[in-house]
């Protein structure tokens, strides 16, 4: 949904979904796939993670729906959806930031990285709330992935729940 900013509320209904679901996912992974699980998580933010998030805020005008998420969440380790997916840590978004700035992508004033997948490969959100896929370790080449943060949580939601 351009336009609209993603919703503190909204994010905290989706953990709840996600921790659901991942718990349930989890319970059933040995059994499907033969192997223990790594470690699949999605933590609520703490006093900690605020604090890195301010900081974060401090470093860099970042895009208000990742502080929203940052709000509700800190991060999360996914390593057995798909082939992985990794929403990083105020604190690392902050240290990317800080030794490659942001993701260069033309018509963004400014894309952090803020998430990863198993397979290397980097997300930024821009300025105007649209995430990014880099289709290599760096963003000269990149797509479109999610009009929206809150779009881009959604298609993650979709992923654990595809996997029961």
């Amino acid at each position: 949904m351009p336009g609209e900013r993603l919703d503190a509320e909204w994010v905290r209904s989706w953990w709840e979904q996600a921790d659901a679901a991942l718990t349930k996912l989890m319970q059933s992974f040995l059994p499907t796939h033969g192997f223990p699980p790594g470690h699949n998580a999605v933590m609520l933010a703490t006093d900690d993670s605020h604090a890195a998030t301010s900081a974060l805020v401090d470093l860099t005008p970042i895009p208000s729906d990742l502080t929203t998420l940052y709000c509700v969440i800190s991060e999360a380790s996914l390593p057995d959806v798909d082939s992985g997916y990794f929403i990083h840590s105020p604190t690392s978004v902050a240290e990317h930031f800080r030794e490659y700035g942001p993701a260069p992508i033309d018509g963004e004033w400014i894309a952090p990285v803020f998430a990863s997948d198993g397979g290397g490969h980097l997300f930024a959100i821009g300025g105007g709330g649209q995430v990014w896929k880099a289709s290599t370790a760096s963003f000269d080449d990149c797509d479109l992935v999610a009009a929206s943060l809150q779009e881009f949580l959604e298609q993650l939601g979709r992923r654990i729940t595809n996997q029961l």
